[in-house]
Protein backbone atom coordinates (compact mmCIF):
# COMPACT_ATOMS: atom_id res chain seq x y z
CA UNK A 1 0.00 0.00 0.00
CA UNK A 2 1.15 3.61 -0.69
CA UNK A 3 1.23 6.19 1.18
CA UNK A 4 -2.56 8.07 1.89
CA UNK A 5 -2.30 11.85 2.99
CA UNK A 6 -5.63 11.94 4.59
CA UNK A 7 -5.23 9.07 7.00
CA UNK A 8 -1.82 10.15 7.90
CA UNK A 9 -3.24 13.45 9.05
CA UNK A 10 -6.51 11.86 10.43
CA UNK A 11 -3.30 9.69 12.42
CA UNK A 12 -1.75 12.90 13.14
CA UNK A 13 -4.77 14.63 14.81
CA UNK A 14 -5.36 12.29 17.20
CA UNK A 15 -1.34 11.93 18.24
CA UNK A 16 -1.53 15.13 18.90
CA UNK A 17 -4.85 15.36 20.31
CA UNK A 18 -3.59 12.71 22.72
CA UNK A 19 0.00 14.25 23.85
CA UNK A 20 -1.39 17.83 23.70
CA UNK A 21 -1.52 17.55 27.85
CA UNK A 22 2.06 15.91 27.83
CA UNK A 23 3.52 18.45 25.71
CA UNK A 24 2.13 21.40 27.50
CA UNK A 25 3.55 19.84 30.33
CA UNK A 26 6.86 19.87 29.13
CA UNK A 27 6.34 23.17 27.77
CA UNK A 28 9.31 24.68 29.63
CA UNK A 29 11.71 22.41 28.89
CA UNK A 30 10.76 23.15 25.16
CA UNK A 31 11.03 26.48 25.55
CA UNK A 32 14.49 26.36 27.05
CA UNK A 33 15.88 23.99 24.56
CA UNK A 34 14.04 25.85 21.43
CA UNK A 35 14.78 29.76 23.20
CA UNK A 36 17.80 30.80 20.99
CA UNK A 37 16.31 29.44 17.38
CA UNK A 38 13.10 30.97 18.36
CA UNK A 39 14.15 34.40 18.58
CA UNK A 40 16.17 33.75 15.42
CA UNK A 41 13.09 32.43 13.74
CA UNK A 42 11.08 35.55 14.55
CA UNK A 43 13.65 37.61 13.23
CA UNK A 44 13.90 36.30 10.46
CA UNK A 45 10.30 36.96 9.58
CA UNK A 46 10.79 40.66 10.60
CA UNK A 47 7.93 40.23 14.00
CA UNK A 48 7.87 43.61 15.15
CA UNK A 49 6.04 45.75 17.54
CA UNK A 50 2.50 46.68 15.25
CA UNK A 51 2.95 43.13 13.12
CA UNK A 52 -0.01 41.02 12.08
CA UNK A 53 1.86 36.99 12.31
CA UNK A 54 0.52 33.80 11.31
CA UNK A 55 1.83 30.64 13.37
CA UNK A 56 1.18 27.43 11.82
CA UNK A 57 1.23 24.17 13.45
CA UNK A 58 1.26 25.97 17.04
CA UNK A 59 0.95 23.62 19.12
CA UNK A 60 0.73 24.63 22.56
CA UNK A 61 2.02 28.13 21.77
CA UNK A 62 5.60 28.74 23.32
CA UNK A 63 6.36 30.74 19.74
CA UNK A 64 2.73 31.58 19.62
CA UNK A 65 3.42 34.03 23.15
CA UNK A 66 6.95 35.22 22.34
CA UNK A 67 5.15 36.37 19.09
CA UNK A 68 2.33 38.40 20.94
CA UNK A 69 5.16 39.83 23.31
CA UNK A 70 7.05 41.35 20.14
CA UNK A 71 4.13 42.52 18.36
CA UNK A 72 2.46 43.81 21.61
CA UNK A 73 -1.20 45.28 22.02
CA UNK A 74 -1.52 47.11 18.64
CA UNK A 75 -0.21 43.60 17.06
CA UNK A 76 -1.87 40.06 16.66
CA UNK A 77 -0.91 36.77 16.38
CA UNK A 78 -3.28 34.33 15.14
CA UNK A 79 -2.08 30.48 16.44
CA UNK A 80 -3.37 27.62 13.74
CA UNK A 81 -2.62 23.89 14.65
CA UNK A 82 -4.26 20.83 13.68
CA UNK A 83 -5.18 19.53 16.83
CA UNK A 84 -7.84 21.85 18.48
CA UNK A 85 -7.04 20.04 22.21
CA UNK A 86 -3.44 21.66 21.92
CA UNK A 87 -4.63 25.19 21.00
CA UNK A 88 -6.48 25.19 24.40
CA UNK A 89 -3.77 25.14 25.91
CA UNK A 90 -1.76 28.29 23.96
CA UNK A 91 -4.95 29.81 24.51
CA UNK A 92 -4.76 29.26 28.05
CA UNK A 93 -1.32 30.23 28.37
CA UNK A 94 -2.05 33.44 26.80
CA UNK A 95 -4.66 34.65 28.93
CA UNK A 96 -2.46 33.61 32.07
CA UNK A 97 -0.03 36.16 30.71
CA UNK A 98 -2.67 38.67 29.79
CA UNK A 99 -1.82 38.72 26.35
CA UNK A 100 -4.77 39.95 24.89
CA UNK A 101 -3.59 40.15 21.25
CA UNK A 102 -3.59 36.04 20.55
CA UNK A 103 -6.40 34.01 18.27
CA UNK A 104 -6.47 30.36 17.84
CA UNK A 105 -7.67 28.58 15.04
CA UNK A 106 -8.57 25.04 14.01
CA UNK A 107 -6.99 24.40 11.07
CA UNK A 108 -4.95 22.11 8.66
CA UNK A 109 -1.40 23.40 8.03
CA UNK A 110 -2.17 23.05 4.19
CA UNK A 111 -5.71 24.74 3.83
CA UNK A 112 -5.61 27.85 5.82
CA UNK A 113 -8.78 28.59 4.42
CA UNK A 114 -10.44 32.01 5.26
CA UNK A 115 -6.69 32.73 6.84
CA UNK A 116 -5.19 32.53 3.08
CA UNK A 117 -6.91 35.64 2.20
CA UNK A 118 -5.60 38.10 5.07
CA UNK A 119 -2.53 39.51 4.58
CA UNK A 120 0.07 39.40 7.59
CA UNK A 121 3.14 41.18 7.56
CA UNK A 122 5.06 37.53 8.90
CA UNK A 123 4.35 34.00 9.28
CA UNK A 124 6.48 31.37 11.81
CA UNK A 125 6.41 27.98 11.18
CA UNK A 126 8.19 26.15 14.31
CA UNK A 127 9.19 22.09 13.69
CA UNK A 128 6.00 21.50 12.17
CA UNK A 129 6.70 21.77 8.40
CA UNK A 130 8.08 18.56 8.44
CA UNK A 131 4.89 16.64 9.08
CA UNK A 132 3.33 18.11 6.29
CA UNK A 133 2.28 15.68 3.40
CA UNK A 134 2.41 18.81 0.68
CA UNK A 135 5.09 20.65 2.12
CA UNK A 136 5.42 23.08 -0.59
CA UNK A 137 1.89 23.37 -0.85
CA UNK A 138 1.32 24.62 2.38
CA UNK A 139 3.86 27.33 1.90
CA UNK A 140 1.91 28.14 -1.32
CA UNK A 141 -0.80 28.84 1.28
CA UNK A 142 1.28 30.54 3.48
CA UNK A 143 2.56 33.00 0.87
CA UNK A 144 -1.12 33.50 -0.36
CA UNK A 145 -2.01 34.82 3.66
CA UNK A 146 1.33 37.33 3.32
CA UNK A 147 1.26 40.88 2.25
CA UNK A 148 3.72 41.78 -0.67
CA UNK A 149 6.94 42.44 1.23
CA UNK A 150 5.63 40.07 4.02
CA UNK A 151 8.29 37.82 5.58
CA UNK A 152 7.98 33.46 6.37
CA UNK A 153 10.31 31.68 9.15
CA UNK A 154 10.80 28.13 9.89
CA UNK A 155 12.63 26.06 11.96
CA UNK A 156 13.23 21.98 10.81
CA UNK A 157 15.55 19.14 12.28
CA UNK A 158 18.35 18.83 9.83
CA UNK A 159 20.09 15.38 8.93
CA UNK A 160 19.51 12.57 11.20
CA UNK A 161 23.08 12.19 11.90
CA UNK A 162 22.90 15.78 13.66
CA UNK A 163 20.18 15.05 15.68
CA UNK A 164 21.27 11.84 17.88
CA UNK A 165 18.45 12.56 20.60
CA UNK A 166 15.57 12.13 18.39
CA UNK A 167 16.68 9.84 15.50
CA UNK A 168 18.05 7.18 18.09
CA UNK A 169 14.47 6.35 19.05
CA UNK A 170 13.21 7.18 15.33
CA UNK A 171 15.54 4.11 14.12
CA UNK A 172 15.14 1.98 17.38
CA UNK A 173 11.54 2.04 16.72
CA UNK A 174 11.46 2.10 13.04
CA UNK A 175 13.55 -1.56 13.15
CA UNK A 176 11.64 -3.08 16.20
CA UNK A 177 8.15 -2.02 14.00
CA UNK A 178 9.41 -3.47 10.54
CA UNK A 179 8.80 -0.13 9.41
CA UNK A 180 10.84 1.40 5.96
CA UNK A 181 12.66 4.18 5.64
CA UNK A 182 10.12 6.89 4.53
CA UNK A 183 10.72 7.73 0.92
CA UNK A 184 11.44 10.58 -0.61
CA UNK A 185 8.73 13.31 -0.62
CA UNK A 186 7.01 11.91 2.63
CA UNK A 187 6.92 13.54 6.27
CA UNK A 188 8.57 13.03 9.08
CA UNK A 189 11.64 14.82 11.39
CA UNK A 190 13.85 14.80 8.57
CA UNK A 191 12.02 15.69 5.14
CA UNK A 192 13.55 18.58 5.08
CA UNK A 193 17.20 18.29 6.30
CA UNK A 194 19.09 17.67 3.85
CA UNK A 195 21.40 19.88 1.85
CA UNK A 196 19.03 22.64 -0.05
CA UNK A 197 15.88 20.86 0.02
CA UNK A 198 14.41 24.07 2.72
CA UNK A 199 15.29 26.37 0.00
CA UNK A 200 14.30 24.29 -2.64
CA UNK A 201 10.94 24.54 -1.16
CA UNK A 202 10.36 28.11 -0.23
CA UNK A 203 11.25 28.70 -3.71
CA UNK A 204 8.87 26.51 -5.14
CA UNK A 205 6.14 28.28 -3.25
CA UNK A 206 7.12 31.64 -4.66
CA UNK A 207 9.28 33.25 -1.99
CA UNK A 208 12.32 35.17 -2.44
CA UNK A 209 15.13 36.27 -0.95
CA UNK A 210 15.80 32.71 0.94
CA UNK A 211 18.22 31.87 3.02
CA UNK A 212 18.90 29.34 5.71
CA UNK A 213 21.42 29.20 8.71
CA UNK A 214 22.59 26.41 10.74
CA UNK A 215 21.44 26.53 14.65
CA UNK A 216 23.32 24.18 17.45
CA UNK A 217 20.27 23.59 20.29
CA UNK A 218 21.22 20.71 22.30
CA UNK A 219 18.93 19.10 24.39
CA UNK A 220 20.07 19.80 28.03
CA UNK A 221 18.49 17.45 30.51
CA UNK A 222 19.45 16.21 33.91
CA UNK A 223 20.33 11.90 32.21
CA UNK A 224 18.90 10.10 29.45
CA UNK A 225 16.21 8.63 31.32
CA UNK A 226 14.69 12.12 31.72
CA UNK A 227 14.68 12.66 27.70
CA UNK A 228 13.50 8.93 27.17
CA UNK A 229 10.42 10.19 29.53
CA UNK A 230 10.13 13.33 27.39
CA UNK A 231 10.22 11.51 24.41
CA UNK A 232 8.02 8.83 25.26
CA UNK A 233 5.11 10.91 27.22
CA UNK A 234 5.05 14.03 24.15
CA UNK A 235 6.56 13.47 20.94
CA UNK A 236 3.32 11.58 19.27
CA UNK A 237 5.16 10.50 16.35
CA UNK A 238 7.36 7.68 18.30
CA UNK A 239 3.78 6.38 19.49
CA UNK A 240 2.31 6.46 15.79
CA UNK A 241 5.54 4.34 14.96
CA UNK A 242 5.13 2.05 18.19
CA UNK A 243 1.55 1.33 17.38
CA UNK A 244 3.14 -1.55 15.14
CA UNK A 245 5.35 -3.25 17.64
CA UNK A 246 3.18 -5.47 19.83
CA UNK A 247 2.05 -4.11 22.94
CA UNK A 248 4.25 -6.52 25.37
CA UNK A 249 7.29 -5.85 23.34
CA UNK A 250 6.63 -2.02 23.90
CA UNK A 251 9.05 -1.55 27.31
CA UNK A 252 11.47 -3.40 25.79
CA UNK A 253 12.06 -1.06 22.88
CA UNK A 254 11.93 1.83 24.98
CA UNK A 255 14.66 0.26 27.30
CA UNK A 256 16.39 0.35 24.18
CA UNK A 257 15.93 3.45 23.28
CA UNK A 258 17.26 4.37 26.67
CA UNK A 259 20.39 2.60 26.14
CA UNK A 260 21.07 4.51 22.61
CA UNK A 261 20.74 7.47 24.41
CA UNK A 262 22.82 6.59 27.03
CA UNK A 263 25.87 7.59 24.95
CA UNK A 264 25.29 11.28 25.13
CA UNK A 265 25.47 11.23 29.43
CA UNK A 266 28.34 12.90 30.53
CA UNK A 267 29.53 14.29 34.20
CA UNK A 268 27.28 17.45 33.65
CA UNK A 269 24.06 14.87 32.56
CA UNK A 270 22.33 14.49 29.20
CA UNK A 271 23.37 16.65 26.22
CA UNK A 272 21.32 15.44 23.18
CA UNK A 273 22.96 16.70 19.66
CA UNK A 274 20.01 18.81 17.78
CA UNK A 275 20.85 20.63 14.90
CA UNK A 276 18.18 23.25 13.46
CA UNK A 277 17.87 24.55 10.01
CA UNK A 278 15.95 28.20 10.39
CA UNK A 279 14.65 29.58 7.07
CA UNK A 280 13.48 32.74 5.65
CA UNK A 281 12.29 33.86 2.61
CA UNK A 282 10.01 37.12 1.61
CA UNK A 283 6.53 37.49 -0.53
Amino acid sequence: MGFDPLQYKTTTRQQWEDAAEAWHRWGPTVERWLADATDRMLDGAGVAPGASVLDIAAGSGGQTLAAARRVGRQGRVVATDISPTILTYAAKEAAKAGLVNVETVEADGERLGDLAREEFDAAICRLGLIYLPDQVGALRGIHAALRPGGRVSAIVYSTPDRNGFFSIPVSVIRRRAGLPAPGPGLPGPFSLGAPGALEQALGSAGFRNVGVETVEAPLLLPSAAECLRFERESFGALHQMLAAVPEQEREDVWAEVEQGLRQFEAGTGFVGPCELLIARGTH
